[in-house]
């Protein structure tokens, strides 16, 4: 049975622009990092220290800018508006991961520029520092279609292998797995968060006890999580979609041609 140990580091200071999080992580790890280990990282701590700060008194004048596509609208009775968007890295979530919850006054925090060349730097980074074979996880915290509340999930990877691919293998009884491929690198992030937490200040978490996913830098990152879109079963939201196949139906009806 494979046993996970997991914990957070203490002593991760503010992050500012232009801080080397590889330096932060080794002075807080403090020689315990060994080969195998998987570094969570949470990647407001990522965008901080790339400096993705942008004036905005209005933080929906950033999402607007972030968004490549609006998946879903909804007024809540509050007046408050939530968007459900793809933003510029194919994620799909709530505000498009922008974040104005412990920013300086006047800011919003976008999400790394590319998460996962942000994930190779640190774990290249760590690997020549510590001379241990880490991987990394950057984490940022999602909803989920058809369940409340939210969970975290890698939105960049290095040195780890995201899936467990189990298609080709059979289960206990003998039968053939043939599409059960767990994806490891979200369920390592939400199992992460369980120490790191929300208001603990402890943006980075260790796991030891999967040693076999870890490997290459050039192994897929996080990036190949995100399903294709021409794959996506849920392209839009209930209401969009049905306004959207209204709208076409009564455009079809306008012109005379019939639907097949």
């Amino acid at each position: 049975m494979t046993s996970l140990q997991i914990w957070a580091l203490e002593g991760i200071p503010e992050i500012i622009t232009g801080d080397d999080l590889v330096a932060v992580i080794a002075s807080a790890a403090d020689g315990s990092l060994a080969d195998g280990d998987i570094v969570v990282v949470t990647s407001k701590i990522v965008s901080k220290a790339e400096g993705r700060f942008v004036a905005a008194a209005d933080r929906e004048d950033a999402i607007t800018a972030e968004t490549v596509r609006v998946v879903a609208t909804r007024v809540a009775a509050s007046g408050h508006t939530t968007r459900i968007v793809e933003n510029r890295l194919g994620i799909i979530a709530a505000a498009a991961g922008v974040d104005a919850s412990n920013t300086p006054d006047g800011t919003v925090l976008l999400l790394p520029v590319d998460p996962d060349a942000s994930a190779r730097a640190v774990a290249a980074g760590l690997r020549d520092v510590t001379g241990a074979e880490v991987g990394v996880i950057i984490s940022d915290t999602l909803g989920r279609a058809w369940r409340e509340g939210q969970t975290d999930t890698a939105i960049g990877a290095a040195g780890i292998r995201v899936f467990e691919d189990l298609r080709g293998s059979t289960d206990a009884e003998g039968r053939p797995l043939v599409v059960t491929m767990p994806c490891v690198a979200d369920e390592l992030a939400a199992a992460a968060d369980l120490v790191k937490g929300k208001t603990g200040r402890t943006p980075v978490a260790v796991v030891r006890g999967r040693a076999d996913l870890v490997g290459s830098l050039d192994l897929p990152g996080a990036r190949s999580i995100i399903r294709a879109r021409e794959q996506d079963m849920f392209h839009t939201g209930a209401v969009e979609s049905f306004a959207a196949g209204y709208a076409g139906g009564r455009s079809d009806a306008s012109s005379g041609s019939t639907a097949t």
